[in-house]
């Protein structure tokens, strides 16, 4: 993790690297987000 990387989107680029097919839904809140190239 870099020191401007927050612990969500570690998990969010540990999970992509593993799918880079698949799209990720991160829910935060009441609300699910995407992030890059998934939004």
């Amino acid at each position: 993790m870099t020191p401007k990387q927050t612990p969500l989107m570690s998990q969010y680029l540990e999970i992509k690297n593993r799918h880079p097919g698949g799209i990720l839904l991160f829910q935060v809140g009441d609300f699910y987000e995407t992030f890059y190239e998934d939004a």
